[in-house]
């Protein structure tokens, strides 16, 4: 039994009763047949309360790998446009199904990655909200539309997915201007090359990149080196790192979220109401390239590629596909510039084994990256900086057989975006720059708050001819915490703390103009027995999800708590 865990480990408390706390009243003495529809703790997409216009994207059901192909045409009666543009997936299932994940594509431009819930034999339902406002360019013209959610349906797994996809436009202006371009690399002989418009002034990267498909790297967080004996193994042990390169050159560096899916760490009880972060909206990693515009804006071809640090030579598992946003200069053609600086730290990362009868890997990681270069816009020269730092520690312990697998990890990724603009008319680069950099950055409500706060502040100042200087200072922490036991009565306990944190602070010219913070922590204490039938598992099992985020304009923060699969307090605060 390997497949997650935990570590802070009460090894005493872990094989204790093998049942979590006390129920609350009203709710069951066990799971049953059937729960509460799935439900997260985060706020819904904030809609303008203006006349809308709704594109039907895909109506499809999954029995298989098939994907789902149909077209997609712009709405008619709300212009293009958009101050606000809204994803909305409903899905359900009924019967017996793994977890799935799965994609949408517009125009080959990946807007939505989704996992999905396992259902209860009478059936649930459940529904996904995204701002794919950023996409806008990819929205007014004619598409194709490719939809998967990767799915198996025979006698034991009955569970066909149904879902059913729209978009709903809003016309008007959006408080941050979309990219003016959205673009995807092209496959060649010599590999994947991106060619962007010889104006851009502004580019960002963003790779939906999740280790999947049911092997070790799903779980990639657990691997371990020789010697240590344990069933997933990695040549370096579990540290994972997504880079981009831009023609052989390191561009971006940034830690990948340790993603849940509902079936995760062995035991789908924890999942069933309450999904863990992210894993109904699987959020990018974004990388600012714009130091690297310079180089791109001659109009040729150049080579980007995404690898995984870490992943074992020939193992695949890792999904990572590419969108570039780019906003270009609309009052000159051509915006030449350099790239001045590309320097990265040596990478550092340790595992140390300790054997025992609890075995035990200690892991300590870090990385540093800053890149700079210039443009020569309309508004005057706007030089980039950006510069980010990963780090890692875990420890994982398991005892012999993996009965008792335990870990705790916590993983940081700290980004600041610096621009440097001069002459007169400046500071209208700043809004595009430092502004966005916050909002695509941060790949939370928190950037998106700040980036949108601060590239509207931007937009307003005038240079008048001296230096300004802006900065988007991003900090992202993502934790686990827990452990899976199997008890001597074949009963098996999982208890885990998830953490997904983000916190953004805006400055000009050393001054905070603005900031905001996020705070998604999850946590579950679920137990039910193994190898008998579903009507004999007798699971028990708690979970809750605290949502916060923060800024100068107010708060959100919002609580769900379930036992046994009844939905026992929804609780704002704000």
């Amino acid at each position: 039994m390997s497949m997650l865990a935990g570590a802070t480990l009460l090894v005493s408390t872990l094989f204790g009763t093998g049942a979590p706390a006390a129920r609350a009243a009203g709710a069951p003495a066990e799971f049953g047949t059937d729960w509460h529809d799935p439900v997260t703790a985060a706020p819904p997409v904030d809609r303008p309360h203006t006349r809308s216009c709704q594109v039907t994207l895909a109506d499809a059901q999954f029995r298989d790998y098939t994907p789902y192909r149909g077209a997609y045409t712009p709405p008619k009666g709300c212009g293009a446009r958009w101050s606000k543009v809204v994803l909305r997936l409903d899905g359900k299932v009924k019967g017996r199904q793994y977890d799935r994940l799965g994609y949408l594509h517009v125009g080959g431009v990946e807007i939505l990655r989704t996992s999905t819930p396992e259902p209860s034999p009478d059936g649930i339902e459940w529904h996904v909200e995204k701002d794919v406002t950023r996409y806008s360019d990819t929205f007014r013209g004619a598409r194709d539309v490719e939809m998967l959610i990767g799915n198996m349906v025979d006698d034991t797994y009955t569970g066909v997915i149904d879902v059913h996809v729209t978009l709903t436009f809003y016309p008007g202006r959006p408080e941050k201007p979309a990219p003016d371009r959205v673009l995807t690399l092209a496959d060649t002989s010599a590999g994947t090359t991106l060619t962007t418009p010889r104006n851009s002034e502004r580019i960002v990267a963003e790779v939906y990149a999740t280790g999947s498909g049911g092997g070790c790297e799903e779980f990639w967080y657990l691997t371990v080196a020789d010697p240590a004996p344990y069933s997933c193994k990695a040549d370096r042990g579990p540290y994972r790192e997504v880079q981009i390169s831009v023609d052989g050159k390191l561009a971006g560096i940034a830690a990948p979220f340790p993603n849940v899916w509902t079936g995760g760490w062995s035991n789908p009880f924890l999942w069933y109401v309450v999904p863990a972060p992210r894993a109904f909206d699987v959020r990018p990693l974004e990388y600012d390239l714009t130091p690297f515009a310079g180089l791109l804006n001659d109009g040729r071809p150049h080579h980007v590629e995404v690898s995984v640090v870490g992943v074992p030579a020939g193992q695949s598992g890792w999904s990572a596909p590419v969108n570039v946003l780019v906003w270009q200069d609309a009052h000159r053609a051509r915006v030449p510039g350099a790239l001045t600086g590309d320097k990265a730290t040596d990478l550092a990362n340790s595992s140390a084994y300790t054997p025992g009868s609890d075995n035990g890997v200690r892991t300590e990681a870090r990385h540093r990256l800053t890149v700079s270069g210039y443009l020569d816009t309309s508004r005057g020269r706007v030089t980039t900086t950006v510069t980010r730092t990963l780090a890692n520690t875990s420890v994982h312990r398991w005892t012999e057989g993996e009965n008792t697998d335990g870990l705790d990890a916590t993983w940081t990724d700290d980004e600041t975006v610096t621009v440097t603009i001069g002459g007169a008319g400046a500071g209208a680069g700043a809004g595009a720059g430092a502004g966005a950099g916050a909002g695509a950055g941060a790949g939370t409500g928190a950037g998106t708050a700040a980036g949108t706060r601060a590239g509207t502040a931007a937009r307003a100042v005038t240079g008048a001819g001296r230096g300004l200087a802006r900065a988007a200072h991003t900090h992202r922490t993502y934790t686990m915490d827990g452990a899976t036991t199997l008890g001597p009565d074949n009963r098996l306990r999982t208890v885990l703390t998830l953490g997904d944190r983000a916190s953004v602070v805006m400055r000009e010219d050393g001054r905070r103009t603005t900031w905001s913070r996020l705070d998604d922590t999850y946590r579950g204490d679920a137990a039910y027995t193994l190898d008998v039938p579903r009507d004999q598992r007798h699971a028990v099992g708690t979970s809750s999800e605290r949502y916060r985020l923060l800024g100068p304009d107010g708060c959100y923060d919002r609580s769900l708590t379930t036992v046994q699969g009844v939905l026992t307090e929804d609780r704002r605060r704000c």
